[in-house]
């Protein structure tokens, strides 16, 4: 029977619950448990799909094409295990459901409330859960205890310890200790604050970890278990740490899957922690030898989040080659300037990630153009491969107005465009192409020897595809369209050969790189990036770089 820990946040919001849920995940797995994850959020967005990443953050999409909360991608990222659209619940979802079932009357004509209705659907959407066939589920409550959106929420995470027994569900609260530098003392009064409001709604936590910028003396440790009646052990310390990946290492230091495995009854004796792999990873995230200055050329930079797995991509490609990679934030609408573009000319590497919408194109075509002229290793992603093409079009083959129909209608060779406007037919629609998709690798190519297959699989996001009735225009010209769907209707990947690393590719490979197991685009990139950085062979070719990993 699958056991369940349910992860709540007080006094502030982005103190790390993700992070939190993730680290737990990644030590109840350590334990040799199967676990799966999931996020209820309270905003009314049917799901993330259609919110700004600007303002949310990026749109974690999954194997089965659900567009889904970033934190997801840390879930995924730490237990390394392949989530679904069932791992990511939000308020529109839940009232969307429960509408359709009034109105289908389902409800036999009865008055729909929030209890039972509107809860008794959040219940279901966990217990789907169980059936996945995990020892563990962790479900993280988005928002902050107190908040009105959360209410239905907890409630009926409540109800469900009533539902699952007491041994099978586990509460555990993050919250905030404070430093206040006037009176030099960390101050509890938040913590005790958030769990009485948490009581006031039902649920005793099981354990509190308490987020703060410094370790909390066994002093204060004490007296919040006592003010919020939880055993001494259950107060877990989450002191700002060096690195995201140290957190589940700081974790179990700190007992916190000790407490959780005694609440939920799992014996530990036949479940013993094996944290060998972790501590390889965390390693390799401190033992740099060198700096690597990595560009992300991107729409909405002042908002990393919104490149969030494109920026832990990065980094895990530098962890197997113990170099730090330094992220260099450009917004693609100043690229064209003399600054930005001298900027560029000074990175070892560059990634161009995917969007929506025309701003900032031009600034990317820009960067792309510099990258190829000035053999600079550059992996565009989606949007990316898309701006890649277009610049390639315009200055290698002649072609002064290609673009995108996403951007102009009216282009004389519209080398990016919808697949109907490709094939002269209406019957296909405008859709989204979502989720894993299969793609056919050239023999020989950069992209298979980087892969080591000649068939991979990896998630899209996107409409707009690589406009089929070009390609041997762009064969002939040297960008070589390396991989297609298996029908060969579409092109999947793009490279030039007579460069260090130009590779573009239609998927988001960000999605399923790990920190123990980088995505082997961006490792190619990355090395490809480092033999910049060191000066030697700036001419070598992708296949002999593969030869040096």
């Amino acid at each position: 029977m699958t056991k369940y820990v349910f992860v709540t946040g007080g006094v502030s919001s982005s103190l790390g619950k993700g992070l939190t849920a993730s680290s737990l995940g990644r030590l109840l797995k350590s334990r040799g448990l199967k676990v799966t994850m999931c996020k209820l959020d309270p905003y009314l967005n049917v799901d993330p799909g259609t919110m700004n990443p600007g303002e949310h953050g990026e749109v974690y999409v999954t194997d089965d094409g659900g567009e889904t909360d970033l934190d997801l991608g840390h879930y995924e990222r730490f237990i390394d295990e392949s989530l679904s659209r069932m791992s990511n619940t939000t308020t529109g979802s839940i009232y969307s459901k429960v509408i359709a079932k009034e109105r289908r009357g389902d409800y036999l004509g009865k008055t729909v409330q929030v209890i039972p209705h509107i809860t008794d659907e959040i219940k279901e959407r966990i217990r789907r859960l169980g059936t996945l066939g995990a020892d563990v589920a962790i479900v993280e409550i988005g928002g902050t205890v107190g908040d009105m959106e959360i209410i239905p929420f907890i409630e009926a995470i409540r109800q469900f310890r009533r539902d699952a027994g007491r041994n099978n569900v586990c509460y555990v609260h993050l919250t905030l200790v404070p430093y206040l530098a006037p009176s030099g003392e960390q101050k509890t009064k938040p913590t005790q604050h958030s769990v009485t409001e948490l009581r006031s709604y039902g649920i005793q936590p099981d354990v509190i970890v308490c987020r703060s910028d410094q370790p909390i003396s066994d002093g204060l440790k004490r007296k919040i278990a006592l003010m919020c009646d939880v055993p001494n052990g259950a107060v877990i310390s989450a002191v700002d740490a060096p690195s995201i990946y140290d957190i589940p290492l700081n974790m179990h230091e700190e007992g916190l899957d000790r407490i959780v495995c005694e609440t939920l009854g799992i014996d530990q004796n036949e479940r013993p922690i094996d944290l060998s792999t972790w501590q390889e990873v965390v390693r390799h995230v401190h033992n740099t030898t060198r700096t690597l200055r990595i560009g992300i050329i991107g729409k909405y930079v002042t908002m990393p989040d919104a490149y969030l797995s494109v920026a832990e991509s990065i980094r895990h490609a530098g962890f197997a080659i113990n170099a730090k990679t330094e992220l260099v934030w450009l917004e693609a609408e100043r690229v064209p300037s003399e600054i930005d573009s001298q900027r560029i000319r000074q990175l070892d590497g560059i990634v161009i990630p995917g969007g929506f919408g025309e701003r900032g194109v031009e600034g990317m075509i820009a960067a792309a153009r510099i990258a190829r002229e000035h053999n600079i290793p550059l992996l565009g992603i989606c949007l990316g491969m898309q701006v890649m093409v277009i610049e390639f079009a315009r200055h290698q083959m002649g072609l002064a107005d290609a673009h995108s129909t996403e951007f102009s209608l009216t282009t004389g060779a519209p080398v990016i465009a919808l697949m109907e406007e490709q094939m002269d037919i209406t019957d296909l629609g405008g859709t989204m192409r979502l989720g894993a998709c299969p793609a056919m690798l050239a023999e020989g190519s950069q992209v298979a020897a980087l892969y080591d297959a000649t068939v991979v699989s990896e998630r899209h996001r996107h409409r707009y595809e690589f406009n089929s009735r070009f390609v041997e225009d762009f064969e002939q010209a040297g960008l070589r369209c390396s991989g297609t769907s298996p029908d060969g209707r579409l092109v999947e990947f793009v490279e030039l050969p007579s460069h260090p690393y130009f590779i573009g590719t239609q998927a988001h490979p960000e999605f399923k790189s790990r920190p123990d197991r980088p995505h082997p685009l961006f490792q190619g990139l990355v090395i490809a990036a480092d033999q910049r950085a060191e000066g030697r062979a700036p001419h070598l070719l992708l296949a002999e770089v593969v030869e040096t990993k």
